[in-house]
């Protein structure tokens, strides 16, 4: 009989949750707001110059196409002046609104590929991408939200 009493007791907050969840929303002092993505990048001794001229180059450009597109809404490159041991060097990042599906993400991809004057495949953009791994390591990645209050 307690297993039956542990069911029933299951459904029910199964299916009151829901109900309440928007009531809920409406007590909760802080409100979601935009993403950002952050990447740790590691860079190689002697390379800082060369990995920040792909970044003032390349990295900005294709930033700037997204923004101009309405994908993004900002971006940034900090250095970390006083890396511990361990930590990233410099942290690239990307804030948006919401997180494209599928259908949007290959939308992009064809816009970027349209828009890009080299007109590279995919395979190619993947190559020079594998190609900086001589000279950094991309160690982290983390996707934070903005909560702002009521």
């Amino acid at each position: 009989m307690n297993k039956f009493k542990t069911i029933l007791t299951a459904a029910a907050i199964a299916i009151t949750l829901p109900m309440s969840a928007p009531a809920m929303a409406q007590d909760f002092p802080l409100v979601a707001g935009e993403y950002t993505e952050v990447a740790g990048i590691f860079v190689n001794d002697g390379a800082e110059f060369k990995y920040a001229q792909h970044l003032a180059d390349q990295w900005m450009t294709v930033q700037e196409f997204a923004k101009s597109q309405g994908w993004i809404s900002d971006y940034k490159i900090m250095v970390n002046i006083n890396p511990r041991d361990g930590e990233p060097h410099i942290y690239l990042m990307t804030t948006f609104a919401a997180l494209p599906d599928a259908a949007e993400q290959a939308r992009r991809t064809a816009a970027y590929a349209a828009w890009d004057e080299r007109n590279r495949s995919q395979e190619q953009l993947i190559a020079e991408s594998g190609n900086r791994a001589e000279y950094r390591t991309v160690q982290s990645s983390m996707l934070l939200q903005e909560y702002t209050a009521r």
